[in-house]
Formats: structure tokens, C-alpha cells, sequence
């Protein structure tokens, strides 16, 4: 696979479907940043799993057309609150985060005091797998089971519609 393709995927990658170890693939927001990703987990952030404290992960990214175009290994760096890559990338990431309450500055503040972990993510060039090597079969999964899944109700009707008959 052509080095070009990764790098113009990191680039321009807002979401990443990013699993550790044998787990499941999760959606996750993410910012480009340099050859590699920056993605923010924890309290009040998203759920992603075993990832703050795994040194390699599966990262797959989509291309223009929404498909997947790559999936690579990345090496798992968890950046550390107050060290010169903190202060570089977490406000940088603070300043694209949708809908945050407060500042960037609050926003970095919290995420230190709260114990979220800012990882960056650098995909081994070397381990990409391109469209044209990627299994044609289907990786959908059924919906995992979620307190926030909940049965849709059937439709409430008002009146009972008889059927002539």
C-alpha cells in the first residue's frame, strides 16, 4: 500500500474506528496531528475502552467516499499533563471539541484534574492494509448491549381502527 494513502487518510480523519486488542471497534472523534492521531477519553468524554493504557492499537480510517480505505497498527502514546506535548496538542484538541463547556484553557484544565487521557495514535506505515487488500465481506456487527439501548415502544394509538368486515 502506498505510504500517500495513509498519510492522506490521517489527514484528513475526523473519526476513527479504533479497537484495542481483540475488542470491539469504537467510532471515535479524533484530530490529525502531525503523522499521527490525537483522541480524548475519559470522564465527560468518550467511552473508549482499554485504550489509555495500551501501548498498540487497530486504526481504520475512511476516505472521501465514507468507505474504509485503511487499516493500520498504531502505536499507543499516552501524552502526560504539563509535559511539552501536553501543551502543544491538548489545547489545540480543547479548540476543535464540540460543544465544550468554557474555554479551551478550561476545557485542558479539566481534562487534567478529571484523569482523561489525551493519546496520540501513530500508525505503523509498514502494517497498512489498503482498500484494494481489505476483506470485501461486511465488518458490521449487531448493536452491543448499551444502558442507553432501549426497546421502541409501539405507536400509540388513539382510536382502534376495526376493519369492515
Amino acid at each position: 500500500m502506498s505510504n500517500g494513502v495513509l498519510e492522506e487518510a490521517i489527514k484528513k480523519a475526523a473519526i476513527a474506528w479504533i479497537s484495542v486488542a481483540d475488542g470491539p471497534a469504537y467510532a471515535l472523534w479524533c484530530m490529525p496531528a502531525d503523522s499521527s492521531l490525537v483522541v480524548v477519553s475519559g470522564p465527560g468524554e468518550q467511552f473508549a475502552p482499554g485504550l489509555a493504557e495500551a501501548d498498540r492499537a487497530t486504526v481504520r480510517l475512511r476516505g472521501d467516499h465514507g468507505g474504509l480505505i485503511v487499516l493500520a497498527e498504531a502505536t499507543v502514546t499516552r501524552l502526560t499533563p504539563g509535559s511539552d506535548e501536553w501543551n502543544e496538542i491538548a489545547p489545540q484538541l480543547a479548540g476543535k471539541r464540540l460543544n465544550a463547556t468554557g474555554s479551551a484553557t478550561d476545557v485542558v484544565a479539566r481534562w487534567s484534574a478529571d484523569g482523561c487521557a489525551v493519546v496520540r495514535l501513530t500508525p505503523a506505515a509498514e502494517s497498512a492494509i489498503g482498500a484494494a487488500d481489505i476483506p470485501a465481506e461486511s465488518h458490521a456487527e449487531p448493536p452491543r448491549d448499551s444502558p442507553a439501548r432501549a426497546e421502541t415502544p409501539r405507536p400509540f394509538r388513539l382510536h382502534h381502527v376495526r376493519k369492515p368486515g
